[in-house]
């Protein structure tokens, strides 16, 4: 297979990959509907972590070399699965998908913020504004334009708070996960975040009988949790990677801008709602800065 050909399979694998994680939000939405968060995100990361374990099994890759190593992956799986993964399922009973796609997005302007704040890293004023629109474009999104309300501690839906603070969640998460990847593969990393999420999630799903849920949930509920387990969870991941191995980031970043768009068009689609102009601008603020937040140069430093 000659390399333009392998360079066009990766791009259709992150097409693919992004088109499945767009339609998650709305997914998720549906579900949650129909059953408690806790126990959707249980029985969600209960498959994900059998189908990846038995990857992972195959590939030899289930070893845990040191008790570092486990209170890593059980740091992660806390973070990324049990608390980011709530936040953002509970939110998402009252939050609409697009509403939480393009919150989410502004995720790189996060992980800037933080590692200026708490890391003491240096950002130049590309960043400094990138960090302002972004931030502004989450509040015009979440406050679908009305301003006033925003600034007065009011947002469209209660759940567009959880989503909100989901974000510097997973920014936290996606920063602590970087050294733990020098270390394993990323096929590793995610397996175990998923198996130590899961664990963590018993606990609420145990104390709330959260078992009992799943007789609410309608054939196409279980279309839709099945859909996150196997396809968001699981399949986009392999795909995502697979992308990665042959493109240069800064493709990989446009892709993943891609996102949010697809999220916004599915939520059309499936849930009715609708695409008002405040969303559209506060979402083009959201990627121009991220994009102004990626093409930082840390020479003219604040």
């Amino acid at each position: 297979m000659t390399g333009t050909s392998k360079t066009r399979i990766a791009q259709l694998k992150l097409v693919a990959a992004i088109a499945v994680w767009g339609g998650s939000f709305a997914s998720t939405k549906i579900v949650v509907g129909e059953a408690a968060p806790a126990s959707v995100i249980w029985l969600r990361f209960l498959i994900a972590a059998l189908i990846m374990g038995a990857i992972a099994f195959k590939q030899g890759e289930l070893g845990i070399s040191s008790w570092k190593d486990a209170l890593e992956f059980m740091m992660l799986g806390f973070l990324g699965v049990s608390l980011n993964q709530w936040l953002q399922s509970a939110g998402l009973v009252t939050s609409e998908a697009a509403t939480t796609a393009w919150i989410l997005a502004s995720t790189p302007v996060m992980m800037a913020m933080l590692g200026w704040m708490f890391l003491s890293e240096k950002f130049g004023w590309f960043t400094a504004a990138g960090i302002l629109l972004a931030a502004f474009g989450v509040i015009l999104v979440a406050s679908k334009g009305d301003l006033r309300a925003a600034f007065s501690g009011g947002f469209s839906h209660p759940g567009d708070i959880l989503i909100i603070i989901s974000a510097p969640v997973w920014a936290v998460y996606s920063i602590l996960s970087c050294p733990v990847l020098k270390r394993h593969s990323a096929f590793k990393v995610t397996f175990y975040t998923f198996l130590f999420g899961w664990l963590f999630t018993n606990f609420q799903f145990i104390s709330s009988s959260g078992w009992t849920e799943f007789a609410n949930l309608s054939p196409w509920g279980w279309v839709n949790l099945f859909y996150l387990s196997i396809f968001c969870s699981v399949l986009s991941y392999i795909f995502y990677n697979d992308g990665l191995q042959f493109l240069a980031a800064s493709q990989v970043a446009i892709f993943l801008n891609l996102e949010p768009l697809v999220a916004t068009v599915v939520a059309a689609i499936l849930l009715g709602e609708q695409i008002v102009p405040a969303t559209l601008i506060g979402g083009a603020l959201i990627l121009l800065g991220v994009w102004l937040v990626n093409r930082s140069s840390p020479n003219s430093a604040i």
